[in-house]
């Protein structure tokens, strides 16, 4: 079997490469990978060493993607994964919509042409931002606990698939949804397999955290290195929630949508749930614990997009696919913590 994995040498990328090889035996995985994200090309010599073909090039070029040899299936792991990009200033909305829609597309094109199926991560911030900040909360144990009348498709297990996507979800959101539309209806159009996986915060070692995304691994690193952290709007408390999901765990699911699953339904959330999640001060305690304390600042102002609570509420792919995260957020929280202690310089590297 051969698959083609884009974004291969982002961390996302990296890590399911790493585990669909443990997973599969004879696999071929060939990675496109355009190498803009800074500490990206640390992860090409360590996967062509595995006999993994990677491939240089932008899924934006219709010419790139072309040149692509067959496979049997797309994992799509390419994206600006940041709720904020176009309109922070760092990227532009352009850019935006090329990197996060026009490649999809490009890649639709090439399934549609090679007959290939197609899987896509796609995000938990395709969930009306509305619906979202409207949550009635509770603060328990320093984090925001949902509480009593939950709109429709919410619940205290967390955000379900039946949770709006109507705008607004941001620039970004939109270009995840409208990625999700076009590709079921290009399987459904030309016969090809598509699923559509929703993932909460993926977290891990080796990933390049940001404020405004891999909030676990910025965290952990910027308390190792002693940089100056602030917990941002919500009165400055740091009682905003997000679960946990280290990306191997994507693959007992990924193994069974590509044998395929015809009763299942095309789009699925895939979160840490209740079981793994944490608020920024919870988890500035563990860090506390693991590297000693140290003050957070507060920021009271709110930053765009930003929600209070986001967990993954994973019941259909539990009944559908028998799965779960197994990966307790102890687990990927510690190996995130040797990371850092192994790299100081870590964030100077990926930022």
């Amino acid at each position: 079997m051969k698959l083609l994995i884009t974004g291969i040498c982002g961390f996302a990328g990296r890590a399911l490469t790493d585990a669909l090889l443990e997973s599969i035996a004879g696999l071929e995985i060939i990675g496109i990978d355009n190498f803009s994200r800074a500490g990206s090309e640390m992860n090409r010599e360590p996967l062509e060493k595995k006999g993994v073909a990677v491939i240089e090039g932008d899924i934006r070029s219709l010419s790139d993607v072309g040149k692509l040899p067959a496979v049997d299936w797309v994992i799509d792991a390419a994206a600006n994964p940041s709720v904020l990009a176009g309109v922070d200033g760092k990227s532009s909305t352009r850019e935006l919509v090329e990197n996060n829609l026009y490649g999809t597309v490009n890649l639709l094109e090439y399934c549609k042409q090679h007959g290939a199926g197609f899987i896509l991560l796609s995000t938990s911030r395709v969930y009306n931002i509305e619906t979202l900040c409207g949550l009635r909360l509770e603060s328990s144990d320093d984090a925001f606990v949902p509480a009593e009348p939950f709109p429709h498709g919410i619940s205290a297990r967390g955000v379900s698939e039946a949770t709006s996507t109507q705008s607004p979800v941001s620039l970004y959101g939109a270009t995840k949804v409208a990625s999700e539309s076009l590709a079921i209806d290009y399987g459904h159009s030309f016969d090809f397999p598509v699923w559509i996986n929703r993932c909460g915060v993926l977290a891990g070692a080796g990933q390049f955290g940001r404020a405004d995304q891999g909030i676990f691994s910025f965290w952990l690193h910027s308390w190792n290195a002693r940089r100056q952290l602030k917990y941002i709007g919500f009165d400055g408390t740091g009682h905003q929630v997000r679960d946990c999901l280290h990306p191997r765990d994507l693959v007992p699911l990924l193994t069974q949508q590509i044998a395929g699953n015809a009763s299942a339904p095309s789009i699925c959330n895939l979160g840490g749930g209740t079981g793994n999640n944490m608020s920024l001060k919870q988890l500035s305690a563990w860090c506390a614990d693991r590297f000693g304390a140290r003050e957070v600042a507060s920021d009271l102002a709110p930053r765009p997009f930003d929600v209070p609570w986001l967990v993954m509420d994973s019941a259909v792919a539990k009944e559908h696919w028998d799965w779960q995260p197994a990966t307790p957020m102890h687990e990927v929280l510690e190996e995130i913590a040797t990371h850092a202690e192994a790299h100081p310089d870590w964030l100077d590297v990926v930022s």
